[in-house]
């Protein structure tokens, strides 16, 4: 893609990494001594624990060997930050709940859930377009 404009702009950087992220299909998960090329679309969250990164989708989960950074640059096509150690797709969110103390928690279209942290709240409501800011 060709991009002509009179100056860079940050409308100019933001539609560059929406196609790049756009042509991203498939991503290297790790399953024991096994390399899986993952649909994104069948991931369901990305999330750390301690030092390590995973992908879970239906059936598993495999290890990333990114780094939470660069994942949410590459997939913020479908997915959103939603707290400090996790990506959810918002594709695959079935629906809220509202917790305690501000928190929300996700319910997955797989059964499992996920705490939006109230700091992510706001940019969440806004990417999904619900709540006053939309």
């Amino acid at each position: 893609v060709v991009i002509h404009a009179n100056e860079y702009s940050s409308q100019i950087e933001q539609l560059m990494k929406y196609l790049k992220a756009t042509s991203t299909d498939v991503i290297d998960g790790y399953l024991q001594k096994e390399i899986f090329m993952l649909k994104i679309v069948d991931i369901y969250f990305v999330f750390s624990e301690g030092a390590k990164l995973y992908f879970q989708t239906e059936e598993n989960e495999y290890e990333s060997k990114r780094k939470l950074y660069e994942l949410e640059e590459l997939l913020e096509k479908d997915f959103v930050r939603v707290n400090k150690s996790t990506l959810v797709n918002v594709t695959k969110i079935s629906s809220m709940k509202v917790e305690g103390m501000g928190m929300m928690q996700l319910v997955m279209n797989n059964e499992t859930t996920v705490l939006v942290s109230r700091s992510y709240l706001k940019g969440l409501k806004k990417r999904l377009g619900i709540g006053r800011d939309t």
